[in-house]
């Protein structure tokens, strides 16, 4: 059993989910840390304190976080932690079903009640701090979130239950926070939000995304900016524009499609059929030639039929995306979709997922096959084993391709960017050697 003690109150945040929810640990912590805390990031180390940032976008999220939950219960019960914090997506969205099922939790939170979590710690919200982040990806790149909560009428999707409406972040403070990154030496950003096209709508009552782009690509010191998560309905066209003619803009579009077949997406609410978003496809790839396209797709939503799935897959086989992720159908309460019956059974939704999976696979292995004897700029990650790890400016951190560079002996430097010639490509991996 732990004593009291006089040191600085330590405090361990857990983060579970998106990268939308990493950034909001990554404030927590910097204003934390400003305020006199010891604040470690997933720490395996005793704590005073332990905040959980969950997950409650699909059942496994859910699960995941609950579990957790219950573990930093247990370690509280026997005395190794003092206070245990609950905060984001699944404490807003079952707060009160949590607070009767985990009594041992001391306060549940919501997604923007930061300010009560640093109330609760009996300290005060410093606004001047907001840009003041702990970064807990590696120091060359971060996640800048240009917007917070979501319009987006999608019917299988709870994220506006948990995360409200769509409020953008103003163009001058997201320059300040770019800044700020890169004087920490991050050199590339990854643009994030549930929807980057509706960026300045409520704002500037027009879509801003390609302002914001050129503003942050005065940002001395950043190299690289990348863009995740781009609604294919409404696509500002501008934006292509923008991304061909920055050099400092990836040539990198996430576009999660969803579906193809045109019944599917109405019933998904994505106000797009199969031929425009076949249309803009083309359109991205005829006005920037070099783009690599990342997308998701999910399988098994109601009254998914066989012929449907099939029709899918086969689009995706003809269109050929550089990335994809996919995921099964989650039956969420208080969604439109939940007045559908869930009729895909969970096997049926397994395969169909194994079935884009193994045919990506083979897509991936052929566009990297297209790689060997080509020159990239490639920013290293990290070293493991015998390997250099590092991306080039296709590839986004954690859910995309890497380059492996063979430890010669030469002293490369993590952050640092090198011209890599690729060798060799297996499926997700390239293998390369430093061009002097």
């Amino acid at each position: 059993m732990r004593t009291k003690s006089y040191h600085k109150r330590r405090v361990n945040v857990i983060t579970l989910g998106c990268s939308k929810n990493l950034v909001d640990s990554e404030v927590l912590m910097g204003e934390l840390d400003q305020l006199g805390f010891d604040v470690k990031h997933e720490s395996d180390e005793d704590q005073d304190i332990v905040i959980i940032n969950t997950c409650g976008f699909i059942e496994s999220a859910k699960k995941e976080s609950i579990d957790t939950i219950l573990q930093f219960a247990q370690a509280k019960e026997k005395g190794f932690i003092e206070k245990l914090y609950v905060t984001g997506c699944l404490s807003e969205r079952y707060k009160d079903e949590l607070k009767n099922e985990i009594p041992e939790v001391d306060a549940f939170f919501g997604t923007r009640d930061l300010p009560k979590i640093l109330k609760q710690l009996k300290t005060d919200y410093k606004k001047e701090l907001t840009g003041e982040r702990l970064l807990t990806t590696p120091s060359h790149y971060a996640y800048l979130k240009i917007s917070e909560g979501c319009d987006r009428p999608c019917s299988f999707c709870a994220i506006p239950l948990m995360r409200g409406g769509h409020q953008s972040v103003p163009i001058e403070k997201l320059v300040d926070q770019a800044k700020h990154l890169a004087d920490k030496g991050v050199k590339e950003l990854l643009l994030i939000a549930q929807d980057l096209t509706y960026y300045g709508l409520d704002l500037y009552k027009k879509r801003r995304l390609a302002d914001l782009l050129n503003e942050l690509c005065k940002v001395d010191g950043i190299e690289w900016i990348r863009l995740h998560y781009l609604f294919p309905s409404g696509f500002p066209e501008d934006v292509l524009y923008v991304i061909k003619e920055q050099p400092k803009i990836c040539n990198y579009i996430d576009i999660p499609v969803q579906h193809i077949n045109d019944e599917v997406l109405k019933n998904m609410r994505r106000g797009i059929t199969k031929e425009k978003t076949t249309e803009l496809i083309f359109k991205m790839r005829n006005i920037i030639p070099d783009i690599a396209i990342r997308t998701s797709i999910m399988v098994g939503f109601p009254g998914e039929t066989e012929e449907q799935f099939n029709e899918l897959l086969q689009w995706l086989n003809e269109i050929k995306f550089d990335r994809l992720g996919v995921f099964t159908y989650s039956h969420e309460e208080n969604t439109t979709a939940y007045s559908m019956k869930d009729n895909v059974p969970q096997k049926i939704k397994k395969q169909r997922a194994d079935a884009v999976m193994l045919q990506q696979q083979e897509i991936s292995f052929q566009l990297n096959q297209k790689k060997i004897g080509k020159i990239f700029k490639t920013i290293i990650d990290r070293k493991e084993n015998e390997y250099w790890i590092g991306r080039t400016e296709y590839d986004s951190p954690d859910i995309d391709n890497e380059v492996l560079i063979k430890d010669t002996g030469i002293k490369l430097e993590i952050g640092k960017f090198y011209s890599v010639k690729i060798e060799q490509a297996e499926e997700f991996d390239l293998y390369g050697n430093i061009i002097h």
